[in-house]
């Protein structure tokens, strides 16, 4: 007989509901999150385990932990899972391990890809280099708004001159330099920090053959091109490159029922990060002099659509590229006779 198991994982503790093939409850338990406690629950020799499930989450070292001991462990997607879960009548812990444990007897999930340590270490570069970023930014834009109630206009200062026009507006305001200078030393720690992160980052897509040939797909730099080296993490998981597009929520939603049949603006499902870079790389190769095939494709789109429409569509087709780059080993094709060629 195959048994199924449903966690459901919290910080602290995870319940454990195990289920036979007729859907009959055979266990429920409640254990600390670590892998030994769930290991000395799922190794009993009395289960076979056919499917065991958790939604996916922050805690993906424990899907690591229970793959290395051979258990067939799956990890959800959340949407989906919710969607199913909603269905009962009452929302507690308990009984979403047995919903979850249910799920994976009926086949009724969507399992989701678990990226590799390098690729989570990737990730982690580029996020906090990302909140950083953003951190000085909000600084100097609080910088700009309570200078400008007593007048101070800071006006066009980039980030290498801002400290000195603001420390010029405040010059014979003592009063307000008490108040201004803890932000400015803030800043400039911050704007250090980043400036470390984004050294990081430039070595690592320096060593990295992947990054170094994403990046000769024009309006594709080194940020762009290691956020979609540690999105995608393994590209053989995408049957056909089109189908990346989708999973960045880049193709347009749709709405089919009787007569109607619509489709939508796109879905923005998928990853945020993402998707914003290909947005900004669209962007920057249609502002750049530098022509090519794909940008004249893109040109096309923007005459007969507009061009927030032609940069959508121009993020989609580059995330196709980029992957089929990738597959291939080679490298971006300026002209349309070189990609026929080939």
């Amino acid at each position: 007989m195959d048994y199924f198991a449903g966690l459901d994982v919290s910080v602290k503790d995870t319940n454990v509901c195990i289920v036979d093939d007729t859907g009959k409850i055979i266990r429920e338990v409640k254990v600390a999150s670590e892998p030994d406690a769930l290991l000395q629950v799922l190794r009993n020799a009395t289960y076979r385990f056919k499917r065991i499930g958790l939604e996916a989450g922050p805690l993906k070292w424990l899907f690591s932990a229970l793959g290395e001991a051979n258990l067939p462990v799956i990890c959800v997607e959340t949407r989906h899972m919710r969607a199913v879960l909603q269905a009962q009548i009452n929302k507690t812990d308990r009984n979403d391990a047995r919903g979850i444990a249910q799920m994976m007897r009926v086949g009724l999930y969507r399992p989701v890809h678990v990226k590799t340590l390098r690729s989570q270490k990737l990730r982690m570069l580029l996020t906090h280099r990302k909140l950083l970023q953003s951190k000085a930014i909000a600084i100097e834009n609080d910088l700009r708004g309570t200078l400008r109630n007593f007048g101070l206009k800071v006006g066009m200062a980039g980030a290498t001159k801002f400290e000195g026009r603001i420390k010029e507006l405040i010059e014979n305001l003592p009063d307000l330099a008490v108040l201004v200078e803890p932000l400015l030393v803030v800043r400039r720690v911050l704007r250090e920090q980043i400036g470390v992160l984004h050294r990081r980052l430039l070595a690592v897509v320096r060593d990295d053959d992947v990054c170094r040939r994403l990046m000769t797909t024009p309006g594709v730099g080194p940020v762009v091109a290691l956020t979609y080296r540690a999105t995608v993490d393994v590209p053989a998981r995408f049957r056909k490159s089109k189908s990346v597009g989708a999973v960045f929520g880049l193709t347009c939603s749709k709405y089919q029922s009787g007569e109607i049949d619509r489709n939508g603006r796109i879905s923005r499902c998928g990853d945020e990060m993402m998707r914003v870079m290909l947005y900004e790389a669209a962007q920057s190769m249609l502002r750049s002099k530098k022509w090519s095939w794909l940008k004249a494709w893109a040109m096309q789109i923007a005459r007969r659509r507009g061009m927030k429409k032609a940069i959508v569509a121009l993020a989609r087709r580059l995330a196709v590229i980029m992957h089929r780059i990738w597959v291939d080993g080679t490298e971006f094709r300026w002209t349309r006779e070189a990609t026929a060629a080939a």
